[in-house]
């Protein structure tokens, strides 16, 4: 996937507010962890780095999920395998428009 700033800017901001949703409602932190957990997880790369945006290859959920559950996660908890629809709805504008081809 090669994006242009605009578009890495967005789903940066995209996948961040995803990974912060999932912290507050499944790993029970406050906004502010959480908010801050996702900008740990999901710092800006310049375009010059090697491998830019190599983290949006899966989404938010599951990176969030591997932070809070384990590697085993998808063995231990399989009603967490698939984002529940809530996050999907928190998700799919942003999604929807960068994964449209042009």
């Amino acid at each position: 996937m090669t994006l242009n700033e605009a578009e890495y800017l967005d789903y940066l901001q995209s996948e961040r507010r995803g990974y912060a949703w999932v912290m507050r409602h499944h790993g029970g932190l406050t906004p502010e962890e959480a908010r801050e957990a996702a900008l740990a997880h999901y710092p800006y790369e310049s375009a010059e780095a090697s491998f830019r945006g190599l983290i949006f290859h899966d989404e938010a959920w599951h990176w969030a999920m591997l932070s809070i559950h384990g590697d085993r996660y998808v063995v231990e908890h399989p009603e967490l395998v698939h984002p529940s629809p809530d996050y999907l709805a928190l998700e799919q504008p942003i999604n929807e428009r960068i994964r449209t081809p042009r």
